[in-house]
């Protein structure tokens, strides 16, 4: 690690567009670790520059997930500090200073071109076999020119001048020296037409202006730093440390995706995990291997904190270690009474019971029928759910029941909002699309989803057991019909937005 000369500073900067992802958490604890190890400060701040897909309900998650793991932060949006706001939507105004100050200084240009010139020019440098990258074309506007296409209210976006020619080091404190020739460096977008600044640009700013020491991020924006470190070299700054570090595995070692795993950190919470065998679950990832016990403390991922214990082959997100490592939590660090206290926290209180006595209450005859009826609710995956049981009288193909799955998942997982309308009109859709009648496609989501025919409302049941738990036992559901190909998904999703047939 390079030598620290400033006060070290941290931060984790989630962008809330859906479920708080584990890698957000793993990279989080990270930057936790190392700030604390130091005696340094940790920073969350809220990259929601995307107005389309951010949502306060996704942020509002997040926190409350990285609380659930026993993370805290010394700034934030929800707990202020000196160098706000914590929110990039909140700080328009201070990007467009500096991208003035880029466009004043020669080191950024305005780009006219249309997404049709660009999609054009690409297509033909892929064609050639050459980089895709912008081409150019508007660097030889001059100021005049500029002047009149925005008199004429042509839409630009700003884009940043790179060298032609040389090389960028970027100094990597876990891969060292990693170069990048300029000429394949791509002149990106610092300012989008909407007048709101991209990643890279707002990245930067905010890194420098809250006085970030080390940036410790995952490895998938390292073809970004020649442009980050660009940038800092054009305000006259100095950059911060740079650590770039694994993505999280799946056991095929292909990158961590909900397809294969269940990613969401609010799903793991509501399947019944400790937050401590959580959190310990991911120290694991930054802890040297030794023959010593496994069961960590969060103090102790602290103080034996060193970056490069972190191999770069990827840690591998094994939910079976995940585990053994909550069922040791559960035996040995709780009393009779803090087990009970934890049972009743995740699910036997008001706030989660009320919901199920409403669905069940007209369902029963009496208190012992409870259990076979609501015994779903208290699980992750339906035990015991075989490929005979998924298919106990449904009428619809296999592969159409494979499809209706699929369909309603991409359904669900764009859902801004989770709220009964929206499951209704999600099976509602899937039935139309798939040219079904509703209550054949009712059958095998009841069947998936709650491991019977009949039961309690299914739309309420759905929206009550939520998003996370949904997803893992369609995607369950589907490893016993066939898991989908990538043809078939884009197939199936396609009928989405097909045109509606004629009549």
């Amino acid at each position: 690690m390079n030598a620290i000369t400033r006060p070290v500073r941290t931060r984790v900067a989630p962008s809330p567009t859906g479920d708080p992802h584990v890698g957000t958490a793993y990279i989080a604890l990270i930057n936790y670790c190392f700030a604390k190890k130091h005696g340094g400060q940790f920073l969350l701040r809220i990259e929601d520059t995307d107005q389309v897909r951010s949502t306060p309900q996704s942020e509002k998650m997040i926190l409350e997930s990285l609380r659930w793991l026993g993370l805290s932060w010394d700034e934030g949006p929800d707990v202020g500090g000196p160098h706000g706001p914590y929110r990039q939507s909140e700080r328009s105004a201070i990007y467009t200073e500096h991208c003035d100050r880029l466009l004043a200084d020669g080191h950024a240009f305005k780009c006219y071109c249309t997404p049709e010139k660009l999609s054009a020019s690409r297509a033909a440098q892929m064609a050639a076999k050459l980089p895709p990258k912008y081409d150019g074309t508007c660097l030889s506007l001059t100021a005049d020119d500029c002047v009149k296409l925005d008199a004429d209210g042509v839409p630009h976006v700003v884009r940043m001048k790179i060298p032609t020619t040389g090389t960028c080091i970027v100094q990597d404190t876990l891969r060292g020296e990693i170069e990048f020739e300029y000429s394949v460096v791509d002149m990106q977008v610092l300012m989008k037409s909407d007048g709101l600044p991209t990643y890279h640009l707002a990245n930067v700013v905010d890194d420098h202006l809250m006085g970030i020491t080390h940036v410790m991020r995952g490895e998938e924006w390292i073809s970004s730093a020649p442009k980050h470190l660009l940038l800092y070299q054009y305000f006259g700054w100095e950059p911060p440390v740079l650590t770039h570090l694994p993505l999280l595995r799946n056991a095929d070692k292909s990158k961590l995706s909900k397809r294969k795993n269940p990613t969401s950190i609010l799903y793991y919470q509501r399947a019944g995990y400790l937050p401590q065998a959580m959190q310990n679950f991911l120290g694991l990832f930054i802890k040297s291997a030794s023959e010593e016990d496994e069961k960590t403390s969060l103090q102790t991922l602290i103080d034996e904190f060193d970056v490069h214990n972190i191999s770069l082959g990827g840690p591998v997100f094994d939910t079976s270690k995940l585990d053994w490592l909550n069922g040791r939590y559960l035996r040995e660090e709780l009393s009779v009474s803090e087990f009970l206290d934890a049972v009743k926290a995740w699910a036997l209180n008001d706030s989660y019971l009320t919901p199920i006595a409403e669905m069940a209450q007209a369902r029963i005859t009496k208190m012992s029928d409870l259990g076979g009826l609501t015994a779903m609710f208290f699980m992750n995956r339906i035990e015991g759910m075989t490929l005979e049981r998924l298919r106990d009288g449904v009428k619809l193909e296999q592969d159409a029941q494979r499809a209706a799955y699929t369909i309603a998942l991409q359904q669900f997982d764009g859902m801004i909002e989770w709220h009964r309308d929206g499951v209704e009109g999600t099976l509602r859709r899937t039935a139309e699309v798939l040219d079904a009648k509703l209550k054949d496609v009712i059958r095998p989501f009841y069947l998936a989803i709650t491991g019977s025919a009949q039961g309690v409302p299914l739309f309420d049941a759905i929206t009550h057991l939520g998003r996370d738990i949904i997803r893992e036992r369609l995607r369950h559901a589907m490893e016993l019909l066939g898991p989908a190909t990538s043809k078939e998904v884009k197939a199936w999703t396609d009928l989405l937005t097909a045109p509606p047939k004629a009549e």
